[in-house]
């Protein structure tokens, strides 16, 4: 069974949420800009990386303070000085963790680290503003009235153009989100979650209120860490991420399990049914799940950049998608399965009852230079 071709490159950017941001549906991971955690890429290698990037029409780029200890930055903001690319890229970074000082203050979401965050930020990205700010992750202290008061004045005083939410409840998405419309702050334009074949408790709650709340879904770890990529097979040792990072206490890098093994086996069979790499069907699945606007992809080697770059080339049949679905399915838990098709059917007696036909909003495409908008 064939995968169907399709155009769709880097330069066919997606809105983000509901804001006028336009983006990559395939965003630059920078996580790897750096070897200070065991592993990464050098210098040379992450320079030939950025560049692929952008080269192919990519403009979106997230990174992080805390990533490889402030290196990820600093490289980043050299790399798109040097092409003199600011005004073409979107730059997203993101506050929260502490980078190893014995400080109560020089982490988490209060007023005070998120100034100072910002500050080391854009000092380290050498820009006057950041496109899209990130909380990185919920501390269960700070009022979620004082962040988005604080990420509000950052917009206003034009330090930061959007905001973004990353690793938070549902609850407090959808607080923040009601405290921006009701107070007139600016509003959130991404939650950036993790979401692959192997991690998809997204789908019980944050699908949904993304597409309500009209926050774009970026999504993080699509490939799980490698798993996905073809890299990792249940009968050979593992290497790498994941052998790095296996029970150091982290649960995103905790997936060699047998049943991550068992969704191994069948996107391996429907890759090969589709002459595509692993990754790219991983990919492919993860970019055109509901409410999701741009899938970060990173890697330690330009080669492995140039196969997920091609994982928006092609259509998977709805047969090959099922068989995904099916295989990579997570439990549904209290109070979710209340909402599965067969719970609902017992409100209305077997009445079919549903919302309104897809395509009943048509997205909105401007083409033009080869590109489009959607």
């Amino acid at each position: 069974m064939q995968a169907t071709s399709r155009h769709d490159g880097l330069d066919s950017y997606f809105t983000l949420g509901r804001s006028g941001l336009r983006v990559s549906r395939l965003s630059l991971g920078a996580m790897t800009f750096g070897t200070e955690w065991g592993w990464g890429a050098d210098r040379a290698a992450t320079q030939r990386i950025f560049d692929q990037y952008v080269d192919a029409g990519g403009n979106f780029i997230d990174t992080a303070d805390v990533y490889t200890n402030g290196t990820s930055e600093r490289w980043l903001g050299e790399f798109v000085k040097a092409r003199q690319a600011r005004d073409q890229l979107v730059l997203a970074s993101k506050f929260t963790f502490n980078l190893g000082e014995k400080n109560g203050n020089i982490g988490g979401n209060g007023r005070k680290n998120i100034l100072r965050a910002v500050e080391g930020s854009l000092q380290r990205l050498g820009t006057d503003y950041l496109d899209l700010y990130y909380l990185h992750a919920w501390d269960q202290v700070t009022p979620v009235e004082e962040v988005m008061r604080t990420l509000d004045d950052l917009v206003r005083a034009g330090k930061v153009r959007h905001i973004g939410l990353s690793d938070v409840p549902a609850w407090y998405a959808a607080r923040a989100q009601t405290l921006a419309e009701w107070r007139g702050f600016e509003p959130v334009s991404a939650l950036q979650m993790q979401y692959s074949l192997v991690e998809r408790n997204l789908e019980h709650e944050f699908s949904r209120l993304a597409t309500e709340l009209g926050m774009g879904l970026t999504v993080w770890s699509p490939l799980a860490s490698g798993l996905l990529s073809g890299r990792y097979r249940a009968d050979t040792p593992a290497d790498g991420r994941l052998a790095a990072m296996k029970d150091n206490g982290n649960p995103a890098f905790q997936h060699l399990t047998e049943r991550n093994w068992k969704i191994v086996a069948e996107l391996d069979r429907v890759s090969r049914e589709v002459d595509r790499p692993m990754a790219q069907v991983a990919l492919n699945w993860v970019a055109n799940r509901p409410g999701v606007a741009s899938v970060i992809v990173g890697a330690s080697k330009p080669e492995q950049l140039a196969v997920n770059l091609g994982a928006l080339d092609f259509t998977l049949p709805a047969q090959l998608v099922a068989r995904l679905d099916e295989a990579s399915q997570p439990v549904t838990p209290f109070p979710y399965y209340f909402f599965t098709n067969a719970m609902q059917g017992m409100m209305y007696g077997g009445a079919t009852v549903g919302d309104k036909p897809v395509g009943y909003r048509a997205p909105v495409r401007i083409s033009g230079s080869g590109s489009g908008v959607e």
